[in-house]
């Protein structure tokens, strides 16, 4: 069986910190109605429709007709979503520079809205140290459908046991396991550490 020698990084709360509560709790004042919002308007469960390819602008309109006493939130949610990425995981550029600078091929596979990715992208410079990006708002799949991993195949030219993956989704990790990767449950940057040098990816 080969190792793996090509490095694939999920981006929120791998690569970066992902939390839509910071960006509400900028907009909506009174802790009942932020609570509420939280847990019924603007959820991790509905944001993941863009994540699948739907338009926000298609979305928020809808989800405004549902709650429109929460109208502020969801203009909020369309239009200063990179607020809810407070910045890098600890410890995980260093990572990524590390395992550059060895020469190890790195793309990127994430659940991301295609316009909130456009907005992003530019903010985050770390990523032109990677050879492609997969984007389920933009291919209009998402993890853990299988399909999404066969595009990264199809695009970066490797074969499943080349492949080693970074997910903090356990569901994630076993759909890419399923096809052959090997998976790396993240939670933290040490941990991720010592599976890369024990794997090769960099020295001890």
């Amino acid at each position: 069986m080969s190792q793996p020698n090509t490095v694939v990084f999920d981006v929120g709360r791998v690569l970066y910190r992902w939390q839509l509560s910071g960006l509400l709790e900028k907009v909506v004042d009174d802790p009942v109605r932020l609570a509420f919002a939280l847990e019924h308007v603007v959820t991790e469960e509905w944001h993941f429709r863009a994540d699948q390819g739907e338009r926000v602008a298609d979305m928020v309109p809808q989800r405004i007709a549902e709650f429109p006493e929460y109208e502020d939130a969801l203009h909020a949610y369309a239009t200063r979503f990179n607020e809810s990425i407070p910045g890098p995981v600890e410890g995980s550029h260093e990572l990524v520079e590390r395992l550059d600078a060895a020469g190890v091929p790195l793309f990127a596979l994430t659940n991301f809205g295609e316009e909130f990715w456009a907005g992003f992208r530019p903010t985050a410079p770390i990523f032109d140290r990677f050879r492609d990006i997969i984007v389920s708002g933009t291919e209009r799949v998402a993890k853990p459908d299988e399909a999404i991993y066969r595009i990264v195949e199809q695009r970066s030219g490797r074969a499943p046991a080349d492949l080693f993956f970074i997910d903090d989704n356990a569901a994630n990790i076993a759909a890419a396991e399923a096809r052959g990767w090997t998976g790396h449950l993240f939670t933290d940057a040490d941990a991720l550490e010592a599976d890369l040098v024990a794997r090769g990816f960099l020295p001890a």
